[in-house]
């Protein structure tokens, strides 16, 4: 893959147009991804086809991010039935009924439903039938609840999405993998090898650079025995989930991910431009999203999550995706679909977008107004991690176990032993912090609905810690403790300046800056160590 040799001359100015269309989107408070859409459409409009450096960056950015997405999948997320029933489920009936509908339009006046077949309306089905992984992992990331108990079902239901799309591919292209496609399950032992290495890349550009490597190389190998190349990304980032840097190598290729995603969304708008006929085409498609966005949180609901939960991973998942594109794409280089598809399913994923992103960001406000109705389908037995939790006999609790909230469970333990509780959205991390002798219990603290699972609410409680790494999940803890009636002392972490202000804004007591702290922190250590210098010299 040689990127750069396919830069051209025009080519930093539409990155500066992308930048341009991301920023007015972001001001208005929607996902900068669908101001990259809209820059790929003007781009298109203004003559640019089919630039081969943007193509280039889109395969690399899906690339590194089917690599990460295995880095923080754990594969018995995938064996439970909330998460391969739904997806399942969900498939089977999607394409069913998506079929009988497309015919049905195909009564209609619009040339390109009553030119479709039952061939080609079972394949628009079926790739219609996808939620976008790049939309989902974004907004999972962008609220940091990736490791949420909705956010890693959600992931999963993707993962397994993307699975039946690499099976259809692999069909489609009508060769069976190579014999040799067998020495892959070496890759299983393997594993301890890789992580060797992982461990002894350092914390720093050895350690992204290891990243590229194995997924452009574990992409590399699957294609070279006749396998997706994207398949091969996933399963090396499965196969390193394990590690304990795991999360840490996740973290330094999102920067990377993120700018060479920004090719692959003005790919699509380089996909083709509109007509009317495609324009009515797409919205009757995203017409249809409500029932795709409703029989996901049926499905939820019924394999025992909580609604507030089952509304959120419903949301996530109400979109079309980027791999519907690559199933109709095969599909028309084969002869199964007709051409005018590809910019009709690009459209609909683009209006998607554009539902999904304000449909996302005002998730708790439609959950608090169909609450009465959605609460209904909620099943009385409950996930593990939806158990009520007592927290009595602890003045003190730590919300976000990270390094953070561990560090300071720690201090504090000295002299509130057996009085603190730590609280991770993350079942890793729980796991790994109670192995360590720390009591901490799995809760998403910034969902509403979560305080609700304390059979004795919050009394007793003197104090609490808002630790967890991401701003507005802070700021959506301290807002939902404050309209529990919780008053005593709120403390809080932040990075910025500007985020100190907000915190005060929401109701936070006291935020302390962890970049101040750290330097205060050295401070004292270097004092305490002058002056122990300074008496021992007076010693001697």
């Amino acid at each position: 893959m040689d990127i750069f040799s396919a830069i051209e001359i025009q080519d930093p100015i539409w990155i500066g147009i992308a930048f341009l269309f991301g920023l007015i989107f972001k001001q208005l408070r929607l996902a900068p991804m669908i101001g990259f859409l809209a820059a790929g459409f003007l781009l298109n409009l203004l003559g640019v086809t089919n630039d081969s450096f943007f193509h280039e960056l889109a395969d690399l950015g899906v690339t590194l991010l089917l690599f990460t997405i295995g880095l923080k999948l754990q594969l018995k997320t995938l064996a439970r039935p909330e998460t391969w029933g739904t997806a399942t489920i969900h498939m089977a009936i999607s394409v069913v009924v998506m079929t009988v509908v497309l015919m049905g339009l195909g009564l209609t006046a619009i040339q390109v439903f009553t030119d479709l077949g039952w061939i080609p309306a079972i394949i628009v089905a079926f790739a219609l039938s996808f939620s976008s992984t790049v939309f989902a992992v974004k907004t999972l990331e962008e609220r940091g609840a990736v490791g949420s108990q909705y956010g890693r079902t959600a992931v999963g239901i993707l993962v397994i999405q993307d699975i039946a799309a690499v099976i259809f591919l692999a069909a489609s292209s009508g060769k069976l993998p190579s014999v040799w496609a067998i020495l892959l399950l070496l890759l299983i032992p393997g594993r301890h090898l890789l992580g060797y290495v992982l461990s002894r890349s350092g914390h720093r550009e050895l350690l992204p650079l290891f990243g590229f490597v194995m997924a452009l190389g574990g992409a590399a190998l699957f294609e070279l025995v006749g396998m997706k190349g994207d398949l091969g990304a996933l399963i090396m980032g499965v196969l390193l989930a394990s590690h304990t840097r795991a999360s840490e190598l996740a973290k330094h290729l999102m920067g990377f991910k993120d700018v060479f995603l920004v090719g692959f969304f003005l790919t699509i708008g380089l996909a083709g431009l509109p007509t009317w006929e495609t324009a009515i085409a797409a919205l009757l498609l995203v017409a249809l999203l409500p029932l795709k966005g409703i029989l996901f949180y049926l499905l939820l609901a019924r394999f025992n999550m909580r609604a507030r939960a089952a509304t959120q991973g419903g949301a996530i998942l109400t979109n079309y995706s980027e791999f519907g594109l690559i199933v109709a794409a095969i599909s028309l280089s084969v002869g199964w679909l007709p051409a005018e598809w590809i910019t009709i399913l690009a459209l609909a994923l683009s209006f998607s977008f554009l539902l999904a992103s304000p449909l996302n960001h005002y998730t708790d406000a439609l959950y608090t107004l169909f609450h009465d109705w959605l609460i209904r389908w909620e099943r009385e037995k409950r996930l593990p991690e939806d158990e009520e939790i007592t927290i009595s006999g602890n003045r003190i609790l730590i919300i976000g176990m990270g390094r953070v909230g561990q560090a300071a469970y720690d201090d504090m333990a000295i002299n509130a032993r057996g009085e603190i509780l730590g609280i991770d959205m993350d079942k890793a991390e729980v796991d790994s912090n109670k192995s360590e002798g720390r009591k901490v219990v799995l809760g998403d603290a910034a969902h509403p609905e979560f305080w609700s699972r304390f059979s004795d609410g919050h009394h007793g409680v003197e104090m609490i810690l808002l630790a967890m790494p991401n701003h507005a999940a802070n700021i959506a803890a301290a807002d939902n403790l404050r309209d529990h009636g919780y008053t005593n002392s709120l403390v809080a972490t932040a990075l910025y300046p500007d985020q100190e202000v907000d915190m005060k804004k929401h109701g936070i007591t006291e935020v302390y800056n962890i970049y101040k702290e750290v330097g205060m922190g050295a401070a004292l250590h270097m004092l305490d160590a002058l002056q122990r210098v300074e008496t021992k010299d007076k010693e001697e």
